[in-house]
């Protein structure tokens, strides 16, 4: 049975996250970022138990520079003068390690085009399809990737016509069938 300082840790946690999702919000609204959608482990929470993880993985795309050169410097220098400082390979929002990940390829920008909208609490956030993470993961390949598959399939709902379609366009058909078999 959880104690009263388990629960309030939660809820200290909640309510963390909750206000690193709202500054991601205004670093959209603002135009810092286009558009962002939660991706990786926390994504996967949306569908299945908690998996472990250290970080939120934020995809994102962002507004064009002169001579189309993809630069995280803008969202960084942002994120400085709002007090966010650099650990590794995230940026601590408000206790949260964020991860900032650009959508790269085929995948990750179908994923975030087609990114559900919910909430988190009260915020507004988008997070990736359960098909587009099993995707992603398969594309992935670590082992890590072969335990979230193996967890959304067996936990998670995801409507498998869709999967079908994005794992033909994304030629994924045959590690599906190599991983679930």
């Amino acid at each position: 049975m959880a104690t009263l300082k388990d629960m309030a840790n939660r809820q200290a946690l909640r309510q963390t996250m909750e206000k690193a999702l709202q500054v991601l919000n205004r670093l959209e609204r603002e135009g810092v970022l286009t558009r962002y959608a939660l991706g990786g482990a926390m994504a996967a929470t949306f569908y299945v138990e908690p998996l472990l993880t250290f970080d939120l993985d934020v995809f994102i795309t962002l507004p064009e520079t002169a001579g189309r050169l993809l630069t995280l410097s803008p969202l960084y220098e942002a994120l400085r003068v709002r007090g966010y400082r650099e650990e590794g390979e995230c940026v601590n929002v408000e206790g949260v390690p964020v991860q900032f990940l650009p959508a790269h390829n085929a995948l990750l920008a179908e994923a975030l085009a087609e990114a559900n909208e919910t909430f988190y609490e009260t915020t507004p956030i988008r997070v990736f399809r359960a098909e587009h993470l099993l995707a992603i993961a398969l594309q992935t390949g670590r082992q890590k990737d072969r335990e979230r598959v193996r967890v959304l399939v067996e936990e998670g709902t995801f409507d498998l016509h869709y999967l079908h379609a994005v794992l033909v366009r994304h030629d994924l058909e045959a590690k599906w069938n190599e991983w679930t078999s």
